[in-house]
């Protein structure tokens, strides 16, 4: 069997979007919502792919350096351009470091949400 895991979390910060031509290249902001969803096959003694709470403090910690930041003047979006596509990536890149801490769970997604109406998600 193959289980999925997600947990969410939500952040606000401010960006302005380098090269491109419309008004969100002014400053704005945006409260974001965050959902990690890591996958495996094969459980722990207690019967667990992964504890929701390792994922919900790894995720914390990474959201931390984002909230109630001006992205554009914040590692590494003060070199690489603060998009949602880029701060999945971010995320997704991040929480791999809780792989290392785990041998059953992988990170299989990210999804940030701009807005209830706009997301990106990155994959494996």
């Amino acid at each position: 069997m193959k289980y999925k895991l997600s947990v969410f979390k939500y952040f606000s910060s401010a960006h302005a979007l380098r090269e491109y031509k419309g008004k969100c290249e002014n400053l704005h902001g945006h409260n974001w919502k965050v959902r990690v969803c890591l996958t495996g096959t094969k459980l722990d003694n207690c019967g667990m792919l992964i504890d929701f709470t390792d994922m919900k403090k790894h995720l914390d910690t990474i959201v931390l350096n984002l909230d109630h930041k001006f992205l554009n003047e914040t590692p590494p979006f003060d070199k690489i351009n603060p998009t949602a596509e880029n701060i999945a990536t971010y995320i997704f890149t991040c929480m791999q470091k809780l792989e290392t801490e785990t041998e059953t769970a992988k990170v299989y997604e990210v999804e940030v949400w701009e807005s209830d109406t706009s997301s990106v998600m990155v994959q494996l």
